[in-house]
């Protein structure tokens, strides 16, 4: 028996009843379960008597939503997601403009060179805010499951942005070996260095959080860029001491190993999208999943299982064997619940499919007579 949740709209050719709907696709384009729950928000974050100290509370740790809730309205992730892209784009184009400065005075090619960098890692707002923007739109006959993909898709972008960051730092390290560069102002390059680090890493910080909140791997693997980025920028400081000291060829020395250090973080998050784009999950997700669903009363076998990430959401299905003496309204039923437990325990879950089978107590009967048609193997 599977399930469905959109048959006001047309995706789906049966029309059986069922306890557990979805709304909101019509405003946001989007399936919501809106089943109640007994999950605690976090509603008790201090507030401060200082105006402007509250109101640096309410835009980094907005109080009206906590995580939980955040997993449990895909939209409401969505935004989290926009909101922590307009901070952190707010945040990078602020340092890096002030570096601009600093390079005009200083003629530093290594700041000019992180600069670049800080300008970029701003710019990867767009092709993830894009990406967040579509997740939003309804899914339709051409897109089934909807736009969540472009999600990962974004993500793939910035690794390649990160690989040509970690690029640019090795290649500006080589050039500055084989011709040196002059720097003026040094203590004003150091402060534009310390800066640049500060900001890139406030900022990596602030996308990992809520990238793990969400779920999201682009969010997550752009807080990376920026973390690169704040590296780079700790190479200009070195630089700027070792042009103090006296050993000006300590900068592009810093440079080749900085750039070698983000190659480990390009390997790393490259990983994570590889899993992301070949519909791969933590272990641990899917054993949840399937241990969930095996404890629901009525429910005496679980196979077939399968979940995947689309963005920062998860769909997934699965069989159940109930008692074959059951009636279809019984078996329904069942599988109901286990669709309701399964929301409750993954939050970030936006739709499974539950199909019923009998449990086959009678050998005269065929219960699978489609069984020469090709499937996939169970997941192990």
């Amino acid at each position: 028996m599977k399930n469905h949740n959109e048959h006001e709209h047309g995706e789906h050719d049966h029309d059986h009843p069922h306890d557990h709907k979805h709304h909101d696709e019509q405003e946001h384009g989007e399936h919501e379960h809106d089943h109640p729950h007994e999950h605690e928000h976090d509603h008790d974050h201090p507030h401060s008597n200082n105006a402007v100290i509250a109101w640096l509370q309410h835009l980094f740790v907005p109080h009206s939503h906590g995580h939980q809730q955040a997993a449990l309205d895909p939209n409401l992730a969505t935004d989290r997601g926009m909101w922590a892209l307009k901070i952190s784009l707010v945040g990078l184009l602020v340092t890096a403009v002030f570096q601009v400065f600093v390079v005009i005075i200083s003629g530093s090619v290594a700041l000019l060179a992180d600069t670049i960098h800080n300008f970029s890692d701003a710019l990867t707002a767009i092709p993830l805010g894009l990406a967040f923007w579509l997740s939003r739109r309804a899914r339709n006959r051409r897109y089934t499951y909807g736009y969540g993909r472009a999600e990962d898709i974004a993500g793939v972008i910035i690794v390649l942005m990160i690989a040509f960051s970690a690029g640019e730092a090795i290649y500006q390290s080589i050039l500055k070996i084989i011709s040196p560069q002059p720097i003026n102002n040094l203590g004003w390059v150091a402060v534009a260095a310390i800066t640049g680090f500060l900001g890139n890493e406030l900022v990596a910080v602030f996308r990992i959080r809520v990238g793990k909140e969400i779920g999201s791997a682009a969010l997550i693997a752009d807080g990376y860029h920026a973390r690169t980025d704040g590296f780079t920028s700790l190479a200009v400081l070195a630089g700027a001491i070792g042009v103090w000291l006296g050993f000006p060829l300590l900068d592009p020395i810093i440079g080749l190993g900085i750039g070698a250090a983000i190659l480990g973080i390009v390997w790393k998050t490259a990983q994570d999208m590889w899993h992301r784009m070949m519909d791969a999950v933590d272990p641990e997700i899917h054993e949840e999943f399937k241990h969930t669903a095996s404890h629901v009363s009525g429910v005496m076998d679980v196979h077939n299982t399968a979940i995947r990430w689309l963005g920062h959401r998860l769909y997934g299905e699965m069989h159940i064997t109930v008692d074959c003496q059951l009636t279809t309204l019984q078996s329904h039923f069942i599988a109901e619940d286990v669709r309701h437990s399964l929301f409750h325990k993954l939050p970030a879950l936006v739709e499974v499919v539950v199909h019923t089978d009998p449990c086959e107590c009678d050998e005269a009967i065929e219960y699978h007579p489609t069984s020469h048609h090709n499937y996939l193997p169970a997941a192990k």
